[in-house]
């Protein structure tokens, strides 16, 4: 089936001739990472049949057209376009956002027709460019407004909106959503329009009002003028608005996943719910023989690990008034929050795989362990392995994951008062474990923290030493449906994605075992 991504891309803004004009999509040269990973477009590989077809869109909502494409012109290396702006109240105040730098950044919608996958790095050979849009932010640098053109009158006119802005474009099929291969991808961040206004607002200040009291009292009329707005806005606190910010404060979700990081990764297969790791189950020996004796004889066998696919998912279904009538930062935070969802379950899924499959500290520890006995569980956790892993590449424990509660404590160990694992002091320095860091670095082992799992206790597994080679997370891209169903007025969002753990070798973890 063809994919439809979104990304951003760089671009100028013209205030004269009310157009907008720059990098639409950058050719041959990554084009950052999106939920399908990383992107690269071939030369050539965009098609654009008829340029005037091409709308202009504010943060890709259909409903909200500001313009439409005039030309385009293709190098080697990039895609340039112009576009021209409607005259309407719409298009103005994104003429003026984008002349103000608020929202400078181009960002593209395509129908991917023919693509690979290599190294993670999905190839786009043959695409249908769908729309461009203005936004906020561009996920290129690069990708900004180069020139805004807009004639000086069209800021102090009242406009009208055009038969354009009352256009409906409907692109999403009614009552329900059959699945897709490949996600819809977006790289614009969220915005806040601003109110048009066309007259100067009062600036109130302890200093200003104090200015104008002074020349007010030396007969200047439009300062007499301001004190009485002032006093106007003071008695009549119904007339003075509450902004409200473009910031949204957000103390829950985290898209962290330290137990995933501090393992190996790779690709999922791209088809089945289950697949097979070719694994030696027995070696070969060599003895010492004497003269004339046979040799030792122990066939190698090998057998297959079976990796289960599990699919995550969530959704959330809300009013079309929601969605059509409230800030376009209610969507845009929404998805991030799914994916903050998603990465929690995933980190937690990997991170009691691990716990299920590590060798359990043979030395029991009755509460949180002192400095002794986390030297005793990291020397204990090492050798052990060191001999589950030698047919390993690398058969070195080489992380240390642990959770909050552990983290809190080893920050505490210490040396006569001296901190040992936030030392500043080369005597004292058995590692960090800082108070603004989910990584450091304890007893030779690189430190990981994740809050996602197990906090506030000590229990078995709340610290975890693996050798990353001996646990792979494998994982597909990220996908993303949206069902809008016409006779309950509804939208339903719904985030997914599938994941495997293979336990490769199930003691190159090793766990700590709370008495």
């Amino acid at each position: 089936m063809n994919q439809v991504i979104t990304f951003s891309a760089e671009l100028t803004a013209d205030s004269a001739s009310r157009t907008v004009s720059g990098k639409i999509v950058p050719l041959n040269v990554e084009a950052g990472s999106t939920n399908m990973g990383k992107v690269i477009f071939a030369s050539g590989s965009i098609n654009i049949a008829d340029p005037k077809a091409i709308k202009l869109l504010s943060q890709h909502d259909v409903k909200k057209p500001l313009g439409r494409m005039v030309s385009f012109s293709e190098s080697e290396d990039a895609i340039n376009a112009v576009f021209s702006v409607s005259r309407s109240q719409r298009g103005t105040e994104a003429l003026i956002l984008a002349e103000e730098g608020l929202q400078s950044g181009l960002s593209i919608g395509a129908e991917v027709l023919k693509s690979t996958i290599k190294d993670g790095v999905t190839y786009v050979s043959a695409a249908r460019l769908v729309e461009v849009s203005l936004v906020t932010e561009p996920a290129f640098k690069s990708a900004q407004v180069t020139d805004i053109a807009a004639e000086e009158s069209d800021v102090e006119e009242t406009i009208q909106p055009t038969e354009s802005e009352t256009a409906v474009e409907n692109t999403t099929p009614a009552v329900e959503a059959t699945p897709v291969e490949a996600p819809a991808v977006e790289a614009a961040r969220p915005t806040v329009s601003a109110a048009y206004y066309t007259e100067p607002r009062i600036e109130l200040t302890a200093a200003k009002y104090a200015e104008n009291s002074i020349r007010a009292a030396m007969g200047d009329e439009s300062a007499r003028q301001y004190l009485l707005a002032a006093d106007s806005t003071v008695n009549n606190p119904g007339l003075v608005p509450t902004r409200q910010l473009s910031e949204i404060i957000n103390p829950l979700g985290t898209a962290i996943r330290p137990s995933i990081q501090a393992i190996s990764t790779g690709v999922l297969p791209d088809a089945g719910m289950t697949f097979e790791i070719p694994k030696i189950t027995a070696m070969p020996t060599v003895a010492e023989t004497a003269q004339g004796n046979a040799f030792s004889d122990t066939d190698q066998t090998s057998d297959f690990l079976s990796v289960t696919v599990k699919k995550y998912a969530g959704q959330q279904t809300f009013s079309v008034e929601l969605l059509d009538r409230t800030s376009p930062a209610f969507f845009d935070e929404l998805v991030r929050n799914m994916a903050a969802a998603y990465a929690k379950a995933t980190d937690a899924a990997v991170n009691a795989a691990l716990i299920s499959g590590a060798t359990a500290d043979a030395t029991t520890t009755v509460t949180y362990p002192t400095a002794a006995e986390l030297l005793g569980v990291v020397a204990r956790g090492a050798a052990s392995v060191y001999n589950a892993t030698l047919g390993l590449p690398n058969p070195f424990a080489r992380n240390m994951i642990v959770n909050t509660s552990q983290w809190s404590n080893i920050m505490t160990l210490n040396d006569a008062g001296r901190p040992i694992y936030t030392a500043s002091q080369p005597q004292n320095a058995g590692g960090v474990a800082a108070p603004t860091a989910l990584q450091g670095n304890v007893a030779g082992l690189n430190l990981y923290v994740t809050p996602n799992t197990a906090a506030g206790t000590d229990t078995d597994g709340s610290i975890i030493i693996v050798n990353p080679d001996a646990y792979t997370w494998y994982e597909s891209p990220t996908y993303r449906l949206r069902a809008e169903s016409t006779a309950a007025g509804q939208v339903t969002i719904g985030y997914y994605g599938y994941g495997a753990i293979a336990t490769k070798v199930g003691a190159g973890a090793f766990k700590n075992n709370k008495a």
